[in-house]
């Protein structure tokens, strides 16, 4: 009867844990899901390559400030306690994802727009880094002894269920609102709404209990006076943390942000598949991928955590430039045998301000069901001539895949999502099992936060940057480009963890 009511009370340990979590995670990727709409809205349009990667890198900022909100959050968590901790982490979330609902376009305050959301995404940052630690300490101290893999994989499958949510709250968006409503005003709903969950969320963790370790360890006055200097000025703590860095959390953030983020953005901007079909292809991965989260979590209670995490690194350095490259002739039209009898063209004309926007529409299809759309555009005195200057967008190419090749997409994405359960599923389990109960949320925030804030959140500027470098430079392979950073740092941190990491790494108490 007892091992019921315990259970009984470690899943409402986990709902509550969860939901926050979830939530800041959906508030977080929102930004993300956005980017390429976020890009004409914050930034100057007439270099939309070059608003793009300024979107990347305002978003990469907030992963960058992760580690300092780890500290920061981390100390507080171990000084005074993880609930009250992460309540006000999901507060400061919540508030700067919805105040990004409410910054004017450039248009409207120029380079204000930009700064403004650059500011919450740091504050999201901050934030997002005092959460996890937060809560995957919280869950680990309320898990039954030889079950943490287990009980601590439902937080991991929050990251990837937030990135879903947001892509089903964008969805429905667009689905309820005309596409030139929502590009008008209604991308900003998926922002507002969040201050809902916030609220919802908000009342559930205030019900909720310290955990019990931590309370122990307060009761017997066991707690850290100094949780930033036991966690990096000891030696013995500081190897630890390297270690975790270094041989887990750094591979693991590139293999998550590769097959979440890139892959994402791989779709939208090389392959150029329409928007809502390249976020319904990943939705429908993650909602495929997600349990496995809690399948390999549950594995590394029995077989250990070590090799259930190297063996997803192993396997992104293998097999990431077949997979991309698959990818990719899915959606090349040179590869493919056009219908030439349903092509089709049309030329159409409307009134911008003093000129005339003209659009020439090509539609092309393939044998294979594959449709490709291109619009080129230019702006047109009332005269008729063509007016002498930039052009804001010259062309846009937007292609649908259907049958056979949409089926093979989500099994490529799917494929990257399992590699991702491998090595996130058992992580939280593993940092908190390798430090004390009175530094643990301070030791395993940051290097968490610095393998995925860092490593992992730099991913999609670095490798979209390296992508557009070798398609400047007319190399026919640039669009496998980008995957040289994450195959690189994977196998970094496959071989130091193959080495150094052990069965042995336990938590200890120096005081």
């Amino acid at each position: 009867m007892q091992e019921q009511v315990s259970k009984k009370g470690i899943w409402k340990v986990i709902g509550a844990s969860s939901l926050g979590t979830l939530i800041e995670w959906y508030d977080f990727f929102i930004f993300g899901s956005l980017s390429v709409v976020i890009s004409t809205k914050f930034f100057p349009a007439d270099n939309p390559t070059a608003a793009f990667l300024s979107t990347l890198a305002t978003f990469a900022a907030g992963f960058v400030v992760r580690p300092f909100g780890a500290l920061f959050f981390g100390r507080l968590g171990d000084l005074i306690g993880r609930k009250y901790t992460f309540m006000v982490t999901l507060m400061l979330m919540g508030g700067a994802t919805f105040l990004i609902g409410l910054i004017p376009s450039y248009e409207q305050i120029g380079f204000f727009a930009p700064l403004i959301v650059l500011i919450l995404r740091l504050l999201q940052g901050l934030a997002l880094g005092g959460e996890y630690g937060g809560a995957a300490t919280y869950v680990a101290e309320h898990a039954p002894h030889g079950e943490r893999g287990y009980w601590t994989s439902w937080i991991q499958t929050t990251a990837t269920f937030g990135l879903f949510i947001s892509l089903v709250v964008i969805l429905l968006t667009k689905l309820v609102l005309t596409e030139t409503q929502f590009d008008q005003w209604g991308w900003r709903v998926p922002f507002l709404l969040s201050i809902l969950m916030v609220y919802v969320s908000y009342l559930i963790r205030k019900n909720m209990d310290e955990s019990p370790e931590f309370k122990k360890a307060k009761a017997e006055g066991k707690t850290s006076t100094n949780p930033l200097k036991e966690s990096f000025g000891n030696k013995y703590n500081l190897k630890f943390v390297l270690l975790a860095l270094f041989g887990a959390a750094m591979g693991q953030g590139v293999v998550w942000y590769t097959g979440q983020f890139y892959s994402m953005s791989f779709m939208k901007t090389v392959m150029m598949v329409h928007s809502d079909q390249a976020d319904t292809i990943l939705g429908i991965a993650l909602l495929f991928g997600t349990p496995f989260f809690v399948v390999f979590g549950k594995l590394s209670d029995k077989v250990g955590r070590k090799w259930v995490m190297l063996i997803g690194m192993l396997l992104a350095v293998l097999t990431y430039r077949p997979i991309y490259q698959a990818m990719y002739k899915l959606s090349n039209p040179d590869l493919k045998e056009e219908v030439i009898a349903s092509r089709s063209e049309e030329t159409k004309q409307q009134q911008i301000d003093d000129d005339l926007l003209e659009v020439h529409t090509i539609n092309r299809v393939f044998t294979d069901g594959t449709t490709l759309k291109e619009e080129h555009r230019r702006y047109l005195e009332k005269d008729g001539q063509a007016v002498i200057g930039e052009v804001k967008m010259l062309e846009k190419t937007t292609v649908h895949l259907s049958g056979g090749n949409y089926v093979a997409l989500i099994a490529l994405i799917f494929i990257q999502i399992i590699y991702i359960t491998l090595v996130y599923g058992p992580i939280a389990a593993f940092l908190v099992e390798i430090f004390p109960v009175k530094i643990r949320y301070t030791s395993m925030s940051l290097p968490y936060h610095i393998g995925n804030g860092i490593f992992g959140g730099l991913l999609p500027a670095v490798s979209t940057y390296l992508a557009t470098t070798a398609k400047t430079a007319a190399d026919p392979n640039f669009y496998l480009a980008g995957l040289w950073y994450p195959i690189i740092i994977s196998a970094v941190c496959f071989v130091i963890g193959a080495l150094y990491i052990n069965k042995n790494m336990v938590a200890k108490d120096l005081s």
